[in-house]
Parts: structure tokens; C-alpha cells; sequence
């Protein structure tokens, strides 16, 4: 009797102390939603920062906004209502490409102009900030010349390979703008064309596509400029399979179908980056427009012998805008990433650089694209000259900076600053939240910082004044968004 009464005295005791253990847990839980729901510092101010038509303003500070209490808006007050407790994908990068032509342009202008260049493109505190950025792999239309890193047919060893090419004006260019950012910056890369001798039409331009019998060679080529820019310094951070694989241009084109893509990447292309050690290298597809994005995401992505090597989809802006296909492509593979790599103005024209809607177009693009799922935002050349090139088929563009190679003038479009409001103030890592606008005329982001400072662009392309309300759990700032203007408010 006596031993049965001691093991029921430690089984009660057992008993107690579980429902000691549960209720502490409990209490602990308790506690810690209780902290989770104040975890958040109030936000108190919003600086404000305008670019305007018609004014001097741009990215000009214009003072702080104080918040007051305003526990619900008004549904004719146009409002941008935010809640940071809904958080969606993480910023990559919002930049620029660093081709052959915006090197050359950079190392033609004098030393006291190069230096404003990268303090402006690259400058975290006093310029744009760009935090990503791509290049091409051997030449592309934005350069002075076609050439390849291994211009010795049959090379199928590659035996002659190197980017001594590079040398002279792209690779001291790009170390130039890595170190101004100060380290902080993604590069990826894009082939335009396989050398000559890999193509079915012995040509780099017109199209055409890989012969079956140099896949390997192809890919191989493709893991020794990473290798090669790496041993240069330059970390190559991503890579598309093909610029633009549906266009036949008079500039260096390649036509991959969906299949011959997702094929190539399967058998060729992934193992090799992935035998190579270069496992981390996000490789994406399509780099393309929006328009059949789907298509072709989902031609890859259903494959998974495929897809396990692709870390997310490129996509550019021309022919149309399309931008729910963008979202479509997140919503139907959520696990793969969504990256912007090409977008510019429009064809050269010198006496339209400071036409209004050209920054315009950006800053749409970058709102709808950002609130879509995508992950960075980049647009084509940096910098260009005075001629909307160098370009070695006729095909001159638009940049942000434009830049005089016989005056040293550096003339700045409103693309420059209407990127900017986003590149300056949304930095890597930052987190997106909810941003609902009330307002047809308003389009409008937010993201959330990692040093908790919320920013949140504003995109007025009416002519017409708005007064509108940014409102935040229950408090809001008042402020006038003047036509044709862009604002980012950075929320503290």
C-alpha cells in the first residue's frame, strides 16, 4: 500500500506540474501576441519629396508632414491607405544597364563629369542609388561593333575564349559603379546572340538560332564569363537564357521557342552552371515582353527537371503594357521570382529629351510592375551620347542621363528622376505592403524599409491639382500633389 501511495504522490505531482508547464506556455503566448500587436514603433512624420512638371522641383525635399489622429477615412477624399502588417515580396534592386555603349559614352567625357555621373546614378546619399544593374554578354546592338569572346569557329572547347574585349571600357565601368554604390550591388547578365559559327544563319544579328550540336558548347561559353568577370572582381549575380528570345532584329537576335528554351536550360544550360559550381547564379527565362510571359513561364515551370534550375522569370515593356500578366505568372508559381530588366523611352530624338511623359511612362511602369510581384525594376542604358548611342545597327535610344561627348554637357531626363523616386528611397530588402489607393487618378506603392521607415510613391499623370490623405492606423498626413508629379513620402 505504502508504495502504491508514493508512485500516485508522483503522478499527481507529474499532473501539476504539466498544468503548471501548459498554463505558463499559455501565458507566454498571451504575452507575446499581446507585444507582436505593438511591435510596431507609431509612425509620427513623413518627409516629402517632389518631382513636378513645370516647376524646379525634382526629388526636392519639401519639408516634413506631421501626422494627426484620423480614425476613418473618407471615401471621397482621395486617400492612400497602407497597413504594414500585410507584407508581400522583398526588393532585389531598382537600376540600370551597364552596356558597351554607356562605358564608352562614360570614358569620353572628362574626369570632373564622369565623377557627377556615378555620384548620381550609383550614390546612395546623393544621387539615384541604383542598386542593380545588367550587362550584356559580348556585343549587343548597344555596342560599337559585333564581337564575340571567341571568334575561332568549331572552337568547341573554347580554347580561345577571353573578355579582353571588356577590358578597356566595361569592366573598369562597372568596378566604378560597384564601388560608388559601396558594394551593395546585383548584376546580372544577357546574351544577345551566340557567336556566328554556333548559329544556323552563320550570322550574330538577323535572328536565327543555336545549332543543336554546339548546346554544350553554348553553355559552356555562357559559365566562362561568369568565371571570367569573376576573376576580373565582378560578381555576376544573375543571368537571362536569351535577350529577347522571340524578336528577329537587325542586331544580335537568337529564336528560342518555349520548348527549345526549357530544354536547353534542362539539358545543358542548368547542369552546367550547376557543375561549375555556380549553383547560386539566378538564372531566368524569357527576358521578354509582358505580353505571352505566362506562356512561356509556364512551358519551363511545369517541367521540373527545368524549372529546378530556374530562379525566376525576366520581363521587359514593349508592345503593349500587360501588366496582370505579371501578376498571373506569380499567382500561378509563387515560388519563382519576377525581375523588370529592359525598358527605355523610345527612339532617339534630340529635341524631345525633356518631353514630360517620358519619366512618366517609368514611373507607371514601375508602380504596376512593383505591385504585380515583381522583385526589381531595370532599365536599359544609364547613359548614352548626344546621338542616342554608340550603337553599331542605327537603333539609338533614349537613357536617364544623356551626355554630350564634344561639350561635356550632361543633360538629365525626367526618366532620371522619376526612377529615382523609387531607387532612392525603396532599398534592398525593403519588404511591399499593403498600398490601396481610393483614387483612379492616383496610383500609388509602399514598402517597408529594414530600417522601419516606410516609403510610398505617389504618381499623378492628370493635369490637375490633387490634395489627397496618406493614412495609416488611424492617423494620416494631408498633402497636394500638383499635375504631372511624382512624390515619395518616407514615413518615421
Amino acid at each position: 500500500m505504502a508504495q502504491t501511495s508514493a508512485k500516485t504522490k508522483r503522478e499527481i505531482k507529474l499532473i501539476l506540474f504539466s498544468i503548471l508547464l501548459f498554463n505558463t506556455l499559455l501565458i507566454g503566448k498571451g504575452l507575446k501576441n499581446k507585444h507582436e500587436k505593438n511591435v510596431y514603433k507609431k509612425i509620427t512624420t513623413a518627409d516629402v519629396y517632389l518631382t513636378a512638371k513645370d516647376t524646379e522641383d525634382r526629388i526636392s525635399h519639401k519639408g516634413m508632414l506631421t501626422f494627426e489622429s484620423f480614425e476613418q477615412p473618407e471615401e471621397s477624399a482621395p486617400t492612400i491607405i497602407l497597413d504594414r502588417t500585410k507584407t508581400f515580396q522583398k526588393i532585389i534592386g531598382i537600376g540600370g544597364a551597364l552596356t558597351d555603349a554607356s562605358a564608352e559614352v562614360f570614358y569620353k567625357m572628362p574626369v570632373e563629369k564622369q565623377k557627377e555621373i556615378l555620384t548620381a546614378l550609383f550614390n546612395k546619399e546623393k544621387g539615384d542609388g541604383f542598386s542593380i544593374g545588367r550587362t550584356n554578354i559580348h556585343s549587343c546592338d548597344f555596342s560599337s561593333s559585333s564581337y564575340t569572346y571567341d571568334e575561332t569557329p568549331g572552337d568547341t572547347a573554347l580554347k580561345d575564349f577571353t573578355v579582353e574585349h571588356d577590358l578597356k571600357y566595361r569592366i573598369p565601368f562597372i568596378k566604378a559603379a560597384i564601388k560608388e554604390n559601396g558594394n551593395d550591388f546585383k548584376l546580372f547578365a544577357s546574351p544577345w546572340s551566340p557567336p556566328a559559327w554556333m548559329k544556323t544563319n552563320n550570322d550574330m544579328l538577323h535572328g536565327g538560332k543555336l545549332k543543336p550540336e554546339y548546346d554544350q558548347t553554348w553553355a559552356n561559353y555562357l559559365v566562362k564569363f561568369v568565371k571570367a568577370y569573376r576573376k576580373e572582381g565582378i560578381n555576376i549575380w544573375g543571368m537571362t537564357v536569351q535577350n529577347e528570345p522571340m524578336a528577329v532584329q537587325r542586331w544580335e537576335s537568337c529564336i528560342f521557342t518555349a520548348d527549345e528554351e526549357r530544354d536547353f536550360v534542362k539539358n545543358y544550360l542548368g547542369p552546367a552552371l550547376h557543375n561549375s559550381g555556380l549553383s547560386n547564379l539566378k538564372l531566368m527565362i524569357w527576358d521578354h515582353n509582358r505580353g505571352i510571359m505566362y506562356q512561356r513561364a509556364a512551358a519551363v515551370y511545369e517541367d521540373t527537371a527545368a524549372a529546378k534550375y530556374v530562379w525566376g522569370t525576366g520581363f521587359h515593356w514593349y508592345v503593349g503594357n500587360h501588366f496582370d500578366n505579371v501578376r498571373l505568372v506569380h499567382d500561378a508559381f509563387p515560388k519563382k521570382h519576377l525581375l523588370f530588366t529592359e525598358g527605355t523611352e523610345a527612339n532617339f530624338d534630340p529635341d524631345s529629351l525633356l518631353v514630360w511623359k517620358w519619366g512618366e511612362m517609368f514611373g507607371k511602369s514601375i508602380i504596376m510592375d512593383l505591385n504585380n510581384w515583381a522583385e526589381g525594376w531595370t532599365a536599359w542604358n544609364v547613359i548614352l551620347d548626344q546621338h542616342g548611342g554608340p550603337n553599331h545597327t542605327d537603333n539609338f535610344c533614349m537613357a536617364p542621363i544623356i551626355c554630350n561627348t564634344e561639350t561635356g554637357k550632361l543633360t538629365y531626363m525626367n526618366s532620371f528622376y522619376y526612377i529615382g523616386h523609387f531607387s532612392k528611397f525603396i532599398r534592398p530588402g525593403a519588404k511591399r505592403i499593403i498600398c490601396s489607393s481610393n483614387s483612379d487618378d492616383l496610383l500609388a506603392t509602399a514598402f517597408e524599409n529594414k530600417d522601419g521607415k516606410i516609403a510610398v510613391v505617389v504618381l499623378n499623370t492628370t493635369d490637375k491639382d490633387i490634395d489627397f490623405y496618406t493614412w495609416i492606423e488611424e492617423s494620416a498626413v494631408k498633402y497636394n500633389s500638383p499635375a504631372h508629379s511624382i512624390i515619395t513620402l518616407v514615413l518615421q
